[in-house]
């Protein structure tokens, strides 16, 4: 795992072999970075980042500038990985919460310019998070939801749906 571009450009890390993650490839990560270098600031971005995984998503982010990001985690090996790698690099832009991302949206009253979900791929209630986002208002006016999923889903016929891109 790397950080692509950015002031933290290069910087590797090794996620433990325990770690229940699938982390973006960077192949992704730069295809999607690279659509959004063209349509955002990075510096004004309020991000949430639902499922943090490796903490891979939310690094990227402060690396390029974003100065208010939320990650959650629920399991406790890859909470543990995040705090360490978030203390490892001094990065303090990022609030990572160990905690259900369900539970979550359904507490907050905070509206995020930018909401990266991307869940396990095998995860229950992976069809609804477009709707529980949405339901809850938790996008600012303009706002961007990006929500990376396996090929057997779809989301082309959500009525606030916008864009797809196939990594592979």
């Amino acid at each position: 795992m790397r950080i692509v571009s950015g002031i933290y450009k290069g910087r590797r890390f090794s996620p433990p072999t325990n770690l229940k993650a699938r982390p973006t490839t960077d192949i992704a990560k730069e295809g999607l970075f690279n659509i959004l270098n063209n349509m955002v600031d990075f510096e004004e971005l309020k991000v949430l980042d639902m499922f943090g995984g490796t903490g891979n998503i939310s690094m990227e982010f402060a690396s390029r500038g974003s100065k208010d990001i939320t990650l959650l985690e629920l399991n406790s090996t890859n909470y543990s990985f995040i705090r360490k790698v978030l203390a490892e690099l001094k990065i303090d832009c990022v609030n990572a919460i160990k905690g259900d991302t369900f539970r979550f949206v359904e507490k907050t009253s905070t509206k995020y310019d930018l909401i990266f979900a991307d869940p396990p791929y095998d995860h229950k209630d992976l069809d609804k998070i477009p709707d529980l986002v949405f339901e809850h208002s938790l996008l600012a006016e303009d706002g961007l939801l990006i929500l990376e999923h396996p090929k057997d889903r779809s989301f082309t016929s959500h009525p606030h749906f916008y864009d797809h891109r196939n990594y592979g």
